[in-house]
C-alpha cells in the first residue's frame, strides 16, 4: 500500500496529473475536508481528473511530506506537511510567489491494486 501511496504522492510534487491517473482505480472517490468541512469530492476518475487538471495552474511549486505513516484494516493514514508557492494572483488576495505551509492527513483505501479512495484533511 505505501509503494502506491508515494507513487501518487510523488506526481502530486510533480503535478503531473497523468502519473496521478495511472495509481487511480476507475471508480475512486476524493474528499477534501477542511475544518471539518467536506469542500469538494469527485466520485470516479473523469472527475478527479477534470479537478486535478483544473488546479495544475494554482501552484508553480507543491510539495506534499510524509511525517507520519500507519495502515488500520484497508485504510493507510499519511500525516502530511503540504508546501506551495502560488503561480498566480487569486481573488482572495493571495498574490503570485506567495508560499503557504501547512499540516494535514490524508486517508487511502486500496481496491485491486489501485487507490479507490482518498481524503485530504486540514484544519
Amino acid at each position: 500500500m505505501r509503494q502506491l501511496i508515494d507513487r501518487y504522492i510523488d506526481a502530486y510534487n510533480r503535478i503531473d496529473v497523468d502519473a496521478m491517473l495511472l495509481t487511480l482505480h476507475p471508480a475512486v472517490v476524493f474528499e477534501n475536508i477542511s475544518g471539518g468541512t467536506l469542500n469538494v469530492r469527485t466520485q470516479g476518475i473523469a472527475e478527479f481528473e477534470r479537478l486535478a487538471r483544473s488546479t495544475q495552474p494554482l501552484f508553480s511549486a507543491r510539495r506534499q511530506v510524509v511525517t507520519a505513516y500507519s495502515e488500520a484494516g484497508d485504510t493507510a493514514t499519511a500525516h502530511i506537511l503540504f508546501d506551495g508557492t502560488f503561480a498566480m494572483d487569486l481573488p482572495n488576495g493571495v498574490r503570485a510567489g506567495q508560499s503557504i505551509s501547512m499540516p494535514g492527513r490524508s486517508e487511502f483505501r486500496i481496491h485491486d491494486g489501485l487507490l479507490i479512495y482518498i481524503a485530504d484533511h486540514s484544519d
